[in-house]
């Protein structure tokens, strides 16, 4: 029986291909592979003389782009975005000429109910986008102390309830260990005040999202790549970066001002317009920032 294929639509197709400025044989990373849009897009931008290196952790992202992508100048390696160099090393590749980080959870990850991605979820509290490395979410939720829970949800889900939050997860696990992402949910929004009017997203959103970014060290694989990158970019290079909530999009912004290392390209953030957002409702949060490697820099 064939495999489904990839649930996932990829954000600012066209903006991506534009501040990108493709050209056939030239050689890409799509260092988040997730469903394979971006990498589908930028293997014919390069066509069939150019190559496009397509990284994911996910070991189910790999497989299915290996399965969908079959026959596109495109070559799959499972590593982190931040592990770019030893990836084109493993390829004997020095350098590319561009490179596009996807910093996002696709709608394949969402729906896997055994990966604990979704609120509604009765799949273990998982959050690792690769399933064979580290810690799962649900053990970190039930060993860590409250007040360690409450910094890692303030820092990385900028939640303002992070110290009722972490009380209420104490107070439960006590009773029974917290193992499904449907029930962490459950005790997330009874530890948050009512409010009106109801908030635009869920209340557990940014407590899911502090525990999925600690778990896959997330901001830290950011940090590096943003630091590598520009080793492995050949002169000219561009590097884009697609995020979706204000931590990951001031890192990159942070990284882009270094005109030592990089021409900024977007001086300003590109989201995606209303047709769009009709079309796929999780480009509202989507930010696209995007620079071209300074002269003289780059080299190692």
């Amino acid at each position: 029986m064939r495999e489904p294929s990839s649930l996932h639509t990829s954000v600012l197709p066209a903006e991506v291909l534009s501040h990108l400025a493709i050209e056939p044989g030239m050689r890409v990373v799509d260092g988040t592979l997730g469903g394979g849009g971006h990498t589908r897009l930028l293997a014919g931008a390069v066509g069939p003389g150019g190559l496009v290196i397509g990284i994911d952790r996910d070991p189910a992202a790999i497989e299915r782009g290996a399965r969908e992508l079959a026959g596109l100048p495109v070559r799959f390696a499972q590593a982190n975005f931040c592990d770019i160099p030893e990836v084109l090393d493993a390829l004997s590749i020095d350098r590319v000429d561009r490179v596009l980080l996807d910093v996002g959870l696709s709608s394949d990850q969402l729906a896997d109910d055994t990966r604990g991605f979704s609120f509604d979820s009765d799949g273990p509290l998982d959050l690792r986008f690769d399933p064979t490395e580290g810690e799962p979410a649900w053990r970190l939720v039930n060993r860590m102390r409250p007040e360690s829970l409450a910094d890692i949800i303030h820092e990385f889900g900028e939640e303002r309830f992070s110290r009722r939050i972490a009380r209420r997860i104490a107070a439960v696990r006590e009773r029974q260990p917290i193992r499904t992402a449907r029930d962490f949910a459950r005790v997330i929004v009874g530890a948050i005040p009512r409010q009106t009017p109801p908030p635009r997203i869920h209340p557990a959103t940014r407590t899911f999202q502090a525990l999925r970014i600690a778990v896959n060290q997330e901001l830290k694989s950011l940090r590096i790549a943003l630091q590598r990158i520009p080793t492995r970019l050949a002169p000219g290079g561009r590097l884009a970066v697609i995020s979706f909530h204000s931590l990951e999009d001031r890192l990159v912004k942070e990284a882009f001002r270094n005109r030592q290392t990089w021409d900024n390209l977007t001086r300003s953030p590109v989201e995606a317009g209303d047709d769009e957002v009709l079309r796929n409702p999780r480009s509202r949060s989507a930010k696209l920032r995007a620079a071209a490697l300074a002269a003289g820099a780059g080299a190692e």
